[in-house]
């Protein structure tokens, strides 16, 4: 299986008063003691996304923690031109102001990898028709 892990996820991994923190946590150990860790996935853009809000609301500190221990734990799909243009397209498209670049080419990456779950506490990716992990968010 893969799993394809966004901001709201990792930012929930790093912050002890995210409200999801306790819930980021016990998936992130289930994946880490089990036998069938999932691959887990993410883009350049994510990254991007997530070490701006690490070091805007938690300090370089935190960036160089999440870049040490998370970051080697996860293969990151770099967008290339066509998939930016699809991502732009598709959030065009979408006509939403509250729905992010970085959303939009997380749902394109995930139809273009065939990944139909997403490790995330972003409604947005229901809303897509993608399943969530923790499950029930």
């Amino acid at each position: 299986m893969v799993v394809f892990v966004d901001t709201s996820a990792f930012y929930a991994l790093m912050t002890l008063d995210d409200p999801n923190h306790r819930a980021a946590l016990a998936q992130w150990d289930i994946w880490q003691k089990s036998d069938e860790i999932p691959g887990l996935q993410t883009s350049n853009y994510v990254v991007l996304e997530t070490i701006s809000l690490i070091q805007n609301r938690l300090g370089l500190e935190a960036v160089r923690s999440f870049q040490g221990e998370i970051i080697p734990l996860i293969t990151i799909q770099w967008v290339t031109d066509s998939l930016h243009a699809q991502g732009v397209a598709t959030l065009l498209a979408a006509k939403r102001r509250r729905l992010s670049l970085v959303d939009c080419m997380s749902f394109v990456i995930m139809r273009h990898f065939s990944i139909d779950t997403a490790f995330a506490f972003d409604r947005h990716f229901t809303e897509e028709g993608f399943h969530l992990y923790p499950n029930g968010v």
